[in-house]
């Protein structure tokens, strides 16, 4: 079972301030305080949640380049539409890395660091709240960000929806894949609500 109290949150961060900028690193506080209130509303874990959401971008200013080598080390396979995207690939690394530097060793915290930037069909509760934490924090600013902000806490699924479908309209756009992961997301959110 997570404990919080185990953990010198002031050294984990730390560490997450060396690993990262300063822009990164507010929008990690900002996620973990949204995670949090997420958590408060649905029901889930605040503690994991606030972890979960402070280390969910760990390795976000990792190489991009050299992701996919990284994970093969800890036994994580990489698909060639996530190799044509390799940033995507920060939060698998991610959760990898925190798992060992740190000795989270839950698997609700690890698979919402993992799945944080594609999402994945059944999710957990606390994945998807980090998944949408990381998109309506703060200090992000886009267009409908209100709207994804006050849905999240109406029906975290419809939110999620909303966010994958400008994720991949956003994509469609730029020319690039969509991953998997989050089609299947998508797919199993709208068959199973």
């Amino acid at each position: 079972m997570f404990c919080l109290e185990k953990l010198d949150i002031e050294s984990v961060k730390a560490r997450l301030k060396e690993n990262l900028s300063e822009k990164r690193y507010t929008h990690s506080l900002g996620v973990a305080d949204e995670a949090v209130k997420l958590a408060e509303r649905y029901g889930a874990d605040t503690d994991k949640a606030y972890v979960a959401g402070l280390l969910h971008d760990y390795m976000k200013e990792f190489p991009p380049e050299k992701m996919a080598d990284e994970l093969k080390k800890y036994g994580v396979s990489v698909s060639e539409v996530a190799s044509s995207a390799p940033k995507t690939l920060h939060g698998a690394l991610g959760a990898c890395v925190v798992r060992e530097k740190f000795g989270i060793d839950d698997e609700e915290i690890y698979d919402a660091i993992f799945f944080h930037t594609t999402g994945k069909a059944d999710m957990g509760i606390l994945t998807k709240i980090i998944y949408i934490a990381d998109y309506i924090e703060p200090n992000r600013s886009f267009d409908g960000v209100e709207r994804l902000r006050k849905l999240a806490y109406e029906d975290i699924d419809k939110a999620i929806v909303l966010g994958i479908d400008e994720t991949i309209l956003d994509l469609i756009k730029r020319g690039l894949a969509v991953e998997p992961n989050t089609i299947n997301a998508r797919n199993y959110i709208l068959l199973n609500s």
